[in-house]
């Protein structure tokens, strides 16, 4: 009997198997979150108010949540509106297609509004901790990227979503906004820039670690940190066994039986769905593409510049790529970011393994990931080219936006990690997806989020997309219905065209926020020439 004991333990230790893990030690939940970032911690706080008896479990390989693309070090804050990301308006048969910025800025004010209803309840705490006023601005120079810009905010126009926004030339009324950018610059160059005051800088990693807080004083919620998932298996009736290891126990495993299982765990959520063994999985690949910052933190520099203001971005770029100088609020301290800068690895989390990617290739997506490749030359030239850079190089790039600064007020910091999703296409056999997608198995019951940028800005829109696809039956009922238009006052209508309900919104959750905003004069709908003069800067 001794000698079999000894020998199941010589074999337990052999594969990395603890006591746990034999004995099958299991707890049941409703609904299981993998990943501690802002998308897990948003449904779970959907879930919280729309169903709170359920029991929800929140699993985080890390020490801490919100420490890998959640992180405020590790993304531009943004609070992406399409307000300044001229990638979002690209010109087609020389004219500006607004209709992904006119989405993206709806999708914001959707945040905006779930932000600022939790503030009421009590979910968050100050406003200022975790959104700022920022202007956004766009700003560029040369006859082509001028008439570009003067066309883009013409188009602009014809969205409600945009009034306020400003075009200007003038290089007096530029410096004016962003005085550190005109300064030093060739008095011959000619320059163009649009200005809009409703921007924001936005904390992420703050939300995420408020709303996980809250969730953790409910008595049928359980954070388990420093844990990582090992195994996703479906169960006979339809439930899922995800075998979670503790690292904090020298790899005791555990497993955790859900009725539900949501993968937010960023650029690792492709191989954790690949795990689950869903048809829909076979459909993606993943490319990986890091950054790195500039950054100052110098006050006599900082305090002379206010906004995110957004270049053009170099041919091949991926989006998140696009040269921006932003003032960012971390952690109570302002300061600028420059950038990014591409980086390359292999690794899909910024605390990831150099096998990430190696270990999601499967037979059903190389060939896409072969075309993908093959299709985008330039993107592959653009990244070949950064990895080249060296500091001198960094430098050079930022004093094109800020000609005057001075190399030894800036070090360079590295960012997060994210993964471009790459999808299987009948015709080109495979696309680079841009943007964020909900996967989910046909019966519902595991769904994850891939991709990247505008992700964190959209998590509150792009997690109630997830709930209509995941839940059909209950968000139809008016139990759900009425607790969503708590949660979300302009749930099931476009502010796009209304005037008078986005003034409401801006107004309404400017004020919940602490942000700055002026009500804008109404205006007639038919009255285009007063509508342009209202808008444009003089």
């Amino acid at each position: 009997m001794r000698k079999t004991a000894l020998l199941l333990s010589l074999c337990m230790n052999a594969f990395g198997l603890s006591k746990h893990a034999v004995a099958g030690e299991k707890k049941d939940v409703d609904v299981l979150l993998i990943g501690g970032g802002i998308m897990s911690a948003t449904l779970g706080t959907y879930l919280q108010e729309l169903e709170p008896d359920w029991s929800i479990e929140m699993v985080e390989r890390l020490d801490q949540v919100a420490e890998e693309s959640s992180n405020g070090w590790n993304n531009a804050g943004t609070g992406h509106s399409a307000l300044a990301e001229m990638n979002y308006t690209p010109e087609k048969e020389g004219s500006v297609d607004i209709s992904k910025a006119v989405d993206i800025n709806e999708s914001f004010q959707i945040s905006r509004q779930f932000w600022a209803a939790l503030v009421q309840k009590g979910v968050l705490q100050n406003p200022r901790s975790f959104i700022n006023p920022t202007p956004h601005m766009s700003l560029v120079w040369g006859d082509d990227n001028i008439n570009f810009l003067r066309k883009r905010f013409e188009a602009l126009q014809k969205s409600t979503l945009f009034r306020g926004m400003e075009y200007s030339e003038d290089r007096a009324l530029i410096a004016e906004w962003a005085p550190l950018m005109m300064e030093g610059r060739d008095p011959q160059q000619k320059v163009a820039a649009t200005r809009i005051n409703i921007g924001t800088d936005v904390n992420f990693g703050e939300i995420t670690r408020q709303l996980v807080a809250s969730l953790a004083k409910k008595p049928n919620f359980t954070l388990r940190t420093g844990h990582e998932v090992r195994d996703i298996q479906r169960n006979d009736d339809g439930s899922w066994n995800v075998t979670v290891a503790d690292m904090k126990n020298n790899g005791a495993q555990k497993v955790i039986k859900a009725k539900y299982v949501f993968i937010g765990a960023g650029g690792a959520a492709l191989p954790l769905l690949q795990k689950t063994g869903i048809p829909e999985a076979k459909n993606y690949a993943g490319f990986p593409v890091g950054g790195s910052f500039l950054v100052t933190e110098n006050q006599e520099v900082v305090k002379r510049h206010l906004a995110k203001v957004y270049g053009k971005a170099s041919v091949g770029a991926p989006p998140m790529s696009v040269p921006h100088l932003d003032t960012r609020v971390l952690d109570g301290k302002q300061v600028l970011l420059f950038g990014p800068f591409a980086t390359f690895s292999t690794k899909y989390l910024k605390n990831g393994s150099l096998w990430d990617m190696f270990g999601s290739i499967t037979t059903s997506n190389l060939m896409p990931m072969v075309h993908v490749g093959m299709d985008n030359v330039d993107l592959v030239k653009y990244l070949i080219g950064q990895l080249m850079l060296n500091d001198d190089d960094r430098h050079a790039a930022l004093k094109a936006y800020f000609p005057q600064a001075k190399k030894e007020d800036w070090h360079l910091i590295q960012a997060g990690q994210r993964v471009q999703i790459i999808k299987k296409d009948a015709q080109k056999g495979g696309v680079l997806r841009l943007g964020t997608e909900v996967v989910a198995s046909q019966d519902g019951t595991v769904s994850a989020l891939l991709g990247a940028s505008p992700g964190a800005s959209t998590a509150a829109p792009i997690v109630m997309n997830l709930l209509q696809k995941v839940f059909k039956d209950k968000i139809a009922t008016p139990e759900w219905q009425a607790k969503l238009k708590e949660l979300v006052p302009s749930y099931g209508q476009k502010l796009n065209g209304n005037i008078s309900a986005t003034e409401q919104v801006l107004a309404e959750t400017s004020r919940i926020l602490q942000l700055d905003y002026t009500p804008m004069t109404p205006i007639a709908a038919n009255d285009e020439s007063a509508q342009t003069a209202a808008v444009v800067g003089k």
